[in-house]
């Protein structure tokens, strides 16, 4: 696991922003949700003190030897920006765009996250982590990550000319993401909700923070563990455009237009 510390200024911030999923469902409505996250991404630069992109950034990703999937320029040029101005900016691998390489850090400035990762800043730790195949359910998606982090499926699907092997990945993780997110706009339930199953088991273990974050549920959540500490998902911008902050005391759950959400029980 990855440890960073980050210290900050006066009014400066740490914010969480996850599931843009780039590219889907169409040409028009992904540029416009482009635009919108770009608009954001220049209203807090000047508070950011480190920006961490919590995995499903695109809705896929495939890095060739001499290609990369085209578009999404308002985007990088968004984050160049960050890199001019030396604020960090860690990118995770989500699900959908598990296949980054060394394209985007090289390029962009930015740190990509394989797995996991844990900050402290002003004396809070914070454990995050995109969420996918954590907890105790999920064990179709669980076999499925296995095919597609194998080094020899990696090796046969890049032998796919790029027409053929992005076009036919986006058309299979469009399908299936809109199928599975019409089911996640609810709260299922403390024990239906296996990201949460999987913070308390974190709790009885050794890894211990103050704050718990992740993605990949496509609901804003802000729930209180067994232990005071505080698990937060981070939602999504295909409906709910929300987002977390940290400001060196509090944690907050917010959504671009204002509001806070508070305890889920």
């Amino acid at each position: 696991m990855e440890h960073k510390t980050i210290q900050l200024k006066t009014g400066q911030r740490i914010y969480f922003i996850s599931d843009f999923h780039l590219g889907v469902p169409d040409y028009e409505s992904s540029k416009q949700r482009e635009l919108e996250v770009c608009h954001f991404l220049e209203r807090i630069q000047d508070s950011c003190a480190a920006l961490i992109l919590l995995g499903d950034t695109f809705d896929f990703w495939f890095e060739y030897k001499h290609a990369v999937p085209k578009g999404y320029l308002h985007l990088f040029s968004a984050l160049i920006q960050y890199q001019k101005r030396n604020i960090p900016v860690f990118l995770f691998k989500g699900n959908h765009d598990l296949w980054f390489k060394e394209y985007l850090p090289r390029e962009l400035g930015l740190h990509l996250v394989k797995d996991d990762l844990e900050i402290s800043s002003q004396g809070k730790k914070f454990y995050i982590h995109h969420g996918d195949g954590l907890g105790p359910g999920d064990h179709g998606y669980k076999f499925i990550k296995k095919i597609f982090t194998n080094p020899f499926f990696k090796w046969l699907f890049k032998w796919l000319h790029p027409d053929v092997g992005i076009g036919l990945a986006n058309f299979f993780s469009g399908w299936s993401g809109k199928k599975s997110r019409e089911k996640d706009y609810t709260f299922k339930g403390l024990d239906n909700e296996w990201l949460i199953t999987h913070c308390e088991n974190l709790i009885k273990g050794e890894m211990k923070a103050d704050f718990y974050v992740f993605g990949h549920r496509h609901l804003p959540i802000y729930h209180k563990l067994s232990n005071g500490s505080k698990y937060i998902n981070t939602g999504d911008w295909l409906k709910h455009k929300t987002y977390a902050v940290f400001d060196g005391e509090k944690l907050e759950l917010k959504s671009i237009s204002g509001q806070t959400f508070e305890q889920v029980n």
